[in-house]
């Protein structure tokens, strides 16, 4: 059932669903979420039931303010500070150490959790009515396509979930991910935010996951988390990522036998058959990020088999789309 997230009486009953145990589908900047009360350990294992996620990955809980932070973590080192005063509201996610028995399902039994506060209206407003953390993963089936409109999420499931609509996401690809429990800060997920706004705002250089091995973390292991596996993000059809001249020459050979096949790029391609597709990528990244997601549900919905990828530019402004991407062309 989708609901106008603009309207306060959708906003309410939804905060009465989330406060009695239930799922809520809500927009972010980001993607959609699936949320459930992060307090609550048979709530939140709604979520991981719904999507099929293994419940020892963790969840991202999202905060109408910095205020609720301490409601979940038992510290907050100086520069993660310095991250949330920067980026919050807004496409990032802080790693901090979990304050014991708060959210462990939510954590996915980890002594770490992920926080966030999304700056999209709806979702503040959603918030702050729950008057509670709400842990919200993408709402898509684990492993799947992200969703960046309320009729997405009511495709994956069904129109008994109320779904509040809040248009078509802004930023259309996940949060960047920083885990602030090594003493210094790593980059676990890669987002709209790039490396260089991160390292200026925390006043520090950040590490990217390989080198951020080598620092330990105050809680053991190196915390797990969401959206960070080698397959993820995956549409139905198989992704090849490819280089444009690779793109043009296997559409030559294939000539008008070419069927089932999309082509996303940012090159203009010929193209001979009827039965392939072509959808021109943005020059812009965020343009880009903005419409990934929608555009590879597109070529699923248009029974496509293959979605050829033209490689991306290598400047960091793309590194949060590279990663979708290619965590979607290892599936």
């Amino acid at each position: 059932m989708i609901r106008d997230g603009t309207d306060p009486a959708a906003i309410l009953e939804a905060a009465r669903v989330i406060r009695s145990g239930g799922l809520v589908g809500f927009p972010t900047e980001t993607v959609y979420g699936l949320g459930a009360d992060a307090a609550s350990d048979s709530a939140v294992a709604g979520i991981f039931a719904a999507k099929g996620r293994p419940s020892d990955h963790p969840l991202i809980v999202h905060v109408a303010d910095a205020a609720q932070v301490p409601d979940y973590a038992s510290s907050v080192p100086p520069f993660a500070a310095r991250l949330m005063q920067a980026f919050w509201p807004g496409p990032l996610t802080v790693i901090l150490p979990r304050k014991p028995g708060v959210a462990a399902a939510a954590a996915g039994g980890q002594d770490s959790i992920g926080l966030r506060c999304p700056s999209h209206p709806v979702a503040l407003a959603f918030l702050k009515a729950c008057a509670t953390g709400v842990a919200g993963p993408s709402a898509n089936r684990f492993g799947r396509v992200s969703p960046t409109t309320a009729r997405h999420v009511a495709e994956e499931f069904g129109d008994a979930l109320l779904v509040l609509d809040g248009g078509p996401c802004a930023v259309g690809i996940e949060s960047s991910i920083v885990d602030c429990t090594r003493g210094r800060p790593v980059l676990l997920r890669p987002g709209l935010l790039t490396r260089t706004q991160l390292e200026v705002a925390c006043g520090e250089p950040v590490l990217d996951q390989d080198d951020g091995q080598q620092e330990k973390s105050t809680l053991g292991e190196a915390p797990r988390a969401s959206g960070t596996l080698v397959s993820h993000y995956a549409p139905n059809a198989r992704v090849r990522l490819m280089d444009a001249g690779a793109i043009q020459t296997a559409l030559d050979v294939l000539g008008a036998e070419a069927a089932h096949i999309a082509v996303y790029a940012r090159s203009i391609v010929r193209i001979k058959s009827a039965q392939v597709l072509y959808r021109r990528m943005p020059d812009d990244a965020a343009a880009t990020a903005q419409q990934l997601f929608a555009v590879l549900r597109g070529f699923d919905g248009q029974g496509v088999k293959l979605i050829w990828i033209e490689h991306l530019p290598t400047d960091s402004a793309w590194d949060g789309v590279r990663d979708r991407l290619q965590r979607a062309a290892a599936s």
